[in-house]
């Protein structure tokens, strides 16, 4: 797994190689400071300091009876697709993690794993072009409408074998 760090350590390295290519040879450290000057940090350790306590985002972590009846409706309904899945020996719970365009859910089949009737909200683009992808699917399990007047923009809702609450919603512009 790559550590937050390393991407201005890369870049440094790829800056002293283009300049070296134009014939000047700078030394590693300076250009690990003119990476940090260029990040708008005080030097390289100020810059490393703080890259390496940024939190990423969340995932959201929902709880499903049952893995194998959660994916046709993830996977197969909503286009997610599974990127992987896990138990600690055969008969133990599942856990599984399902991914769109950015967008990361785990499902867990684990008692003390989140709680049924959870509710995850996500951004979208184009919530009318997701309401007619839907729609299209072949035996859709619902044909979820588009509230136009919800807070957080257009939303389209739904709602999956368990009980989760899924609201995509169309963002204002800026």
């Amino acid at each position: 797994m790559t550590t937050p760090v390393e991407h201005p350590k890369k870049q440094a390295k790829r800056l002293r190689a283009d300049l070296a290519t134009a014939g000047f040879d700078i030394p590693h450290s300076l250009a690990l400071e003119l990476i940090a000057h260029q990040s708008g940090a005080k030097d390289w350790n100020t810059l490393a300091a703080a890259t390496n306590r940024r939190i990423g985002p969340g995932v959201p972590v929902l709880r499903v009876m049952s893995v194998d009846v959660a994916l046709p409706f993830y996977v197969g309904y909503l286009g997610f697709r599974l990127d992987w899945a896990h138990r600690f020996e055969p008969g133990s719970p599942r856990y599984a993690q399902v991914s769109r365009s950015g967008a990361t859910l785990h499902l867990s089949e684990h008692h003390g794993d989140g709680s049924p009737n959870g509710v995850v909200w996500f951004p979208v683009a184009d919530v009318g072009g997701l309401q007619r992808e839907l729609h299209a699917r072949p035996d859709p399990p619902m044909r979820p409408g588009v509230d136009t007047d919800a807070p957080g923009g257009p939303t389209l809702e739904v709602i999956d074998p368990y009980g989760n609450v899924l609201r995509f919603a169309q963002t204002p512009p800026g």
